[in-house]
């Protein structure tokens, strides 16, 4: 497991991130997780993380789309395993996981069949996985640099979605670098096509930027307009998304440029068939505009994002809600809240 201390917590999110660690549980793990919460206390209706209700209306959270980022639990899969920390996950009412890494620890083999069937027995549904985009390493496992192997393992888990958080850097930070970025992606695109899936980059707060040959053009709008709309999707990460509209609503020339995450998805709601919603406290003071809390502890207004998309015509079943925090600081009650937050919204119509 990676061990990295940095000032930049965004850096630290993308580094850690590639240093998941996977394990398999011992027949006693689950003991050692302690007093927990039952799975009426995890998802009671009307009951949000912070105590609160919102409303006798139905769920806002559409049935069957709730999953959390493997990542966000990386220190109780990796000293516990999987078994143990799904068992959990099952408890607090989540219906899908997805997987920042599937290796396997000292706790004992297990294959990617095995996890698969584990997951199952579990009532979890493994929707997706991180992988990174590329390294200098032509063993790496990337998708630059192993994609049938990527895929492989992909398609023995079941995946639907198969993806990377890295930023589409590769090239350089100019319009014509990210172009040559989206070609690859594009490549990855058809090639998971072909097996069955989704491929999928997920977003921190970089992409919102502007490019450096062109002030006037945001990044991520190459990346959307550069590929291919069936071929590569988005996972937007809701709290990294804030964060970019606080750090690059004005150009570098000093003219405004304000947008609106949202709107991003309103325009294009077929490109997002995943998000990580992760919240966050407003604060001016730092880098990103917010530091990172437990869903349902921020500022960030998930009654309205949620209603926005889920009541777009055809849409309600379309996504996948994948709760993170990047540095948890119980990860167990982290998970536990975030599902009692969620499933408490209710829809004000």
């Amino acid at each position: 497991m990676s061990r990295i201390s940095h000032s930049d917590p965004e850096l630290t999110h993308r580094l850690t991130r590639r240093g998941m660690l996977g394990v398999a549980a011992g027949g006693t793990a689950a003991a050692l997780l302690g007093a927990a919460a039952t799975p009426a206390a995890a998802s009671a209706p009307g009951t949000s993380a912070a105590g609160h209700g919102h409303g006798r209306g139905a769920p806002l959270l559409p049935p069957g789309r709730l999953g959390v980022q493997l990542y966000s639990l990386r220190d109780k899969v990796s000293a516990l395993g999987f078994a143990a920390v799904f068992a959990e996950l099952e408890r607090y009412g989540y219906d899908e996981v997805e997987f920042a890494g599937y290796t396997q620890g000292s706790a004992g083999p297990l294959t990617l069949a095995q996890l698969r069937r584990l997951a199952k027995d579990h009532g979890l549904n493994p929707i997706g996985s991180h992988v990174g985009y590329y390294a200098n390493d032509p063993n790496a496992y990337t998708f630059a640099d192993n994609l049938t192997k990527v895929l492989d393992d992909a398609q023995a888990l079941g995946l639907k979605h198969i993806g990377t958080a890295s930023g589409p850097f590769r090239y350089g930070d100019t319009v014509d670098a990210w172009k040559r970025a989206a070609e690859d992606f594009n490549t990855y695109g058809a090639a998971a096509r072909a097996r069955g899936m989704k491929f999928y980059q997920h977003n921190h707060s970089d992409e919102f930027g502007f490019a450096s040959d062109n002030p006037k053009v945001r990044l991520y709008d190459v990346l959307l307009a550069e590929t291919d709309p069936d071929l590569v999707f988005l996972e937007m990460d809701i709290f990294w998304a804030y964060a970019g509209q606080f750090r690059f609503s004005v150009r570098p020339d000093g003219k405004p440029a304000p947008f609106d995450p949202i709107k991003y998805v309103l325009r294009q709601p077929h490109r997002y068939p995943l998000f990580h919603v992760k919240d966050g406290v407003s604060d001016p003071q730092n880098e990103f505009g917010y530091r990172m809390v437990d869903v349902g502890d921020g500022d960030i207004d998930y009654q309205k994002f949620l209603s926005a998309v889920t009541r777009l015509r055809g849409e309600r079943l379309a996504h996948h809600w994948q709760v993170e925090h990047d540095q948890p600081t119980d990860s167990l009650r982290f998970a536990r809240r975030s599902s009692a937050y969620l499933h408490s919204l209710r829809d004000r119509c």
